[in-house]
C-alpha cells in the first residue's frame, strides 16, 4: 500500500478546507503516473505542535504509482506549491499538507524523506483514517493501524466529519 495523508486548516483562495483536500486529490489523480485507489472519510482534528490555530480536516488516501518514493514526494510538494502552500511556521496553519506515509514495505531515511512516516504511530489523525482504508494490512513495523491506535499515547480528539464530496473526480473522469 502507498498511503498519503492530507490535511487543511485554512481556506486557500476561494476553497474551504474540504475543497482544498478535494483539489489536492484531484491534482494527484490528474498526474499520469498516479491512480487514486481509496479515500478515507474526512476527520476534524485538533492541531498538533502549534495549538493556537484552527482545527484541521484530515484524510488518508491509497494510491498506485510506479514513481519511486522521492519522485512521488516531489510530486506532492509541487502540488502543495501549486495550491499556494507557504511554509513559514513549523506545524503552523496551512491550506494543504500532503505527507507520504507509506510506500509498500519500503523503509528508508534520507534528509528529506523517512518511510514509513516516523510520527505516524503517534498521530490519531493519521491512524484513524488509515485504519479505515488499510484494514488488516501491516502498516508500521509489523503492526496494523488498529494495533497502533490501541497503544498510541495520542489522546487528541478526532471526529468523523463525513465523506469527501466526489468533486475530486471531476477532472480525473473527464
Amino acid at each position: 500500500m502507498i498511503a498519503l495523508g492530507l490535511g487543511s486548516n485554512i481556506s486557500g483562495g476561494n476553497n474551504t478546507r474540504e475543497e482544498n483536500i478535494a483539489s489536492a486529490i484531484r491534482l494527484l489523480g490528474d498526474h499520469p503516473s498516479i491512480t487514486i485507489e481509496q479515500i478515507s472519510s474526512l476527520y476534524e482534528t485538533e492541531p498538533v505542535g502549534l495549538k493556537e490555530q484552527p482545527s484541521f480536516l484530515n484524510a488518508v488516501i491509497a494510491i498506485n504509482t510506479e514513481l519511486p518514493p522521492l519522485e512521488l514526494l516531489e510530486v506532492c510538494l509541487k502540488i502543495e506549491r501549486q495550491m499556494g502552500r507557504v511554509r513559514e511556521v513549523r506545524w503552523g496553519p496551512r491550506n494543504i499538507d500532503i505527507d507520504l506515509l507509506l510506500y509498500h514495505n519500503v523503509e528508508m531515511a534520507t534528509t528529506i524523506l523517512e518511510l514509513p512516516h516516523p510520527r505516524m504511530p503517534d498521530r490519531r489523525f493519521v491512524l484513524i483514517p488509515l485504519a479505515e482504508i488499510a484494514g488488516n494490512l501491516l502498516v508500521y513495523k509489523g503492526q496494523t493501524a488498529q494495533a497502533l491506535l490501541a497503544v498510541t499515547g495520542d489522546d487528541s480528539q478526532v471526529i468523523c466529519y463525513g465523506a469527501i464530496k466526489k468533486s475530486w473526480q471531476a477532472n480525473a473522469i473527464g
